[in-house]
């Protein structure tokens, strides 16, 4: 797993099934119509396309879709599904794609995959540098679930089945944290961690900001409702000057 990252073979061959929440039709549904009217007629680029979750439904639209992914397991999963998107492998926040488009978008916190504030400011640029003007970035991000911690805690724990158990260590100094997931598998308990990095959405104007892009629509998620203090996550949209 060293070698291959979190979203290796491993993972890349049971995501679909292990992620069935995230691909019921209704929520899909939401996310491409938000998602082709951001685009407005013109073509997207997903960053962190992965198996093409969001990227297929958005393309069945009419939207071309173009995206890129650091995982050639989860990119081989994408290619099984339709040739009709082009995906490369590499990282999101320097690798470049010819063309130029009206969209870019990143789902489901995949921007907390980036595990330091530079390389997160490296990919608003890297999404400044795709879009054409007035061309819009979308991300999908949780708010740092902070207020769930008493002072002192650091870990959150959020699931619990007969499948095993996951929780968040976060540390609140570097805005770090990990994710320690534990699968039991075949009679054994096996430890799939994973390490990001939480911004706040002020944190995300900022870097927006840095890129040449301004704050254009904030909500609680794709149904576009509004955004609280108490919103778990949010949707962002940040339009290129």
């Amino acid at each position: 797993m060293a070698d291959e990252g979190y979203f290796g073979e491993r993972v890349a061959a049971r995501y679909d099934d292990v992620s069935w929440s995230m691909f019921d039709p209704a929520l899909l549904a939401a996310t491409a119509a938000f998602l082709q009217e951001m685009a407005g007629g013109g073509a997207a680029l997903e960053f962190a396309i992965g198996t093409g979750r969001v990227a297929v439904p958005l393309a069945e639209r009419g939207v071309k879709v173009a995206g890129i992914d650091n995982s050639e397991a989860m990119l081989r999963r994408l290619r099984e599904k339709t040739t009709e998107i082009e995906a490369v492998e590499g990282d999101m926040a320097t690798t470049r794609v010819a063309g130029e488009f009206a969209l870019v978008f990143l789902v489901f916190n995949t921007i907390s995959n980036l595990t330091t504030q530079d390389a997160q400011v490296a990919c608003f640029a890297n999404a400044a540098a795709h879009l054409k003007p007035g061309g819009r970035f979308v991300i999908e991000n949780g708010v740092p679930a902070l207020q769930s911690l008493p002072p002192g805690q650091t870990v959150l724990p959020f699931r619990a089945d007969p499948e095993g158990f996951s929780y968040d260590v976060y540390d609140v100094v570097t805005q770090n944290f990990s994710s320690q997931h534990f699968y039991i598998v075949d009679g054994k308990l096996e430890a799939f961690p994973v390490e990001f990095r939480y911004a706040w959405p002020a944190e995300m104007d900022l870097m927006a900001r840095l890129a040449g892009m301004r704050l254009e629509h904030r909500y609680a998620g794709w149904d576009r409702a509004p955004f609280t203090a108490l919103s778990p996550s949010h949707v962002s949209v940040w339009r290129k000057l």
